[in-house]
């Protein structure tokens, strides 16, 4: 593919004022082979396969960077779900202990996070899965680079209600084991449904069963390139605006693609997927909502914020289609509130409510992320809150992911400070109303009539 002189300069300019960056790279391995005789040569072995595939991470990362002078923020690994290598001879203490030895050689290797705690519950839990999820708290209040995530829901097979009524228990024991720094374990944590098995991004990430050996994965970002042009376009209209926008998509995507195979190739590993999400961080520039509120709207949050993140996730969509066949992940623009600084504003502004943003991950490529709430809120409204997503990821067959950190001892209007990427928010209030004897009820809804399409 060839490029023009202005297509090379206006790249330029994206890289060195509007914050775009291939924001990670993510090994996915798979760790299915890697059973011992007992759980103790399971970890051993583990830690083995992480380093032989992913010592070269690091330095490989840095020469394509170099060799482009494009960023390569986050280095990362997913590895499968490790609810499948537990049995019912494995005790919380095995799981902690796995934890703590992959958080050591992440540390040791430079890797940010490694994913891939995992459980897939959208039928039923094994012995495995059930672990894992009672083990949550316990990992991640003692490991930094440790991530989680559980499915709970499928649109395929309905929802586990059941498996909820558990996350929504483990999410608040998770922030009170980590309420010194405001439960940021919390942080760590995805409620999945319809969970994609080749997702580059944190905390969801994990290695499906149906993906390679290994694998290289890339996600790529650029809130900031986008809301560039659309400022450059204050006239067009609506159709005009979702114009400029793909072919926008589509030129960051041919970049997450270059950078993705060439990392992957220097590692002897195949490439899977480009991820393009509209990632924001609490950098000023790299936002989804400066976006939003760019497009024309007073503040995030406002009437019409809907419909203005539709049009941009079709968008994004749309450009990454075109501009690659190997477009996975989410893809899509997310909305996590403590880790993009205007959207936490707008939500301390009062311009954005817990109801309004579930609204909007109707059309989101995500769910309700980072969203800080009262330590107080009982666990049973955290259920349904849960539910209410997952519901909405469901029946409209698109992944949803729940990321909610209710803050211990805080409440509504005070900060939560996570910092790094996770950023800060202002405590967002829930609905005091009860819900707890619907969601009691328990058991599994089934799945909608759209599901039967064989």
């Amino acid at each position: 593919m060839l490029f023009h002189r202005s297509e090379i300069l206006e790249t330029l300019r994206m890289l060195e004022l509007e914050n775009l960056d291939v924001r990670t790279v993510t090994l996915g391995i798979s760790i299915l082979d890697c059973r011992g005789r007992d759980f103790e040569e399971t970890i051993e072995r583990v830690v083995a396969k992480i380093r032989r595939f992913a010592s070269p991470l690091n330095a490989v990362a840095d020469e394509v960077a170099e060799k482009y002078g494009i960023p390569i923020v986050n280095r990362r690994v997913a590895v499968s779900p490790v609810a499948l290598l537990l049995s019912e001879r494995e005790r919380e203490k095995d799981v902690v202990d796995l934890a703590r030895a992959l958080d050591a050689v992440a540390q040791e290797l430079g890797i940010d996070f490694i994913g891939g705690f995992s459980a897939l519950v959208h039928k039923g839990a094994t012995r495995g899965d059930t672990l894992l999820m009672e083990s949550i708290p316990s990992f991640l209040s003692v490991t930094e680079r440790i991530c989680a995530s559980v499915n709970v829901a499928s649109s395929r097979t309905g929802i586990n209600v059941d498996a909820i009524l558990t996350m929504a228990q483990v999410v608040k024991e998770t922030a009170l084991r980590t309420a010194h720094r405001d439960g940021i374990g919390c942080a760590k944590l995805v409620v999945f449904a319809n969970a994609p098995e080749d997702n580059p991004f944190m905390a969801g990430a994990f290695h499906g069963v149906g993906e390679p050996e290994v694998v290289v994965n890339v996600g790529v970002s650029g809130p900031g390139v986008v809301k560039e042009v659309v400022r450059r376009h204050p006239k067009a209209t609506l159709g005009e605006l979702a114009e400029v926008i793909k072919r926008t998509a589509f030129k960051i995507t041919r970049v997450g693609e270059l950078i993705g195979r060439e990392v992957a190739e220097k590692l002897g590993a195949p490439f899977g997927i480009v991820d393009l999400s509209l990632a924001p961080t609490p950098r000023v520039g790299d936002s989804v909502a400066e976006i939003l509120e760019e497009m024309g709207l007073e503040r995030c949050g406002a009437f019409g914020s809907t419909l203005a993140l539709a049009l941009l996730t079709d968008a994004c969509k749309k450009g990454g289609a075109m501009a690659s066949s190997s477009v996975g992940g989410l893809s899509g623009a997310f909305i996590p509130v403590s880790e993009d600084a205007r959207m936490s504003e707008a939500a301390e502004a009062g311009a954005l409510s817990l109801e309004k943003l579930e609204a909007m991950t109707s059309v989101s490529s995500v769910g309700l992320d980072m969203i800080a709430i009262p330590g107080d809120t009982p666990w049973e409204t955290i259920a349904c809150i849960m539910a209410d997503e997952v519901a909405i990821g469901v029946m409209n067959h698109k992944t949803v992911g729940v990321r909610l950190i209710p803050v211990p001892g805080k409440k509504a209007g005070e900060r939560a400070v996570f910092g790094g990427l996770l950023g800060e928010a202002t405590i967002i209030p829930v609905n005091t109303f009860q819900g707890a004897r619907f969601i009691l009820r328990g058991g599994r809804v089934p799945a909608p009539l759209t599901s039967l399409r064989n």
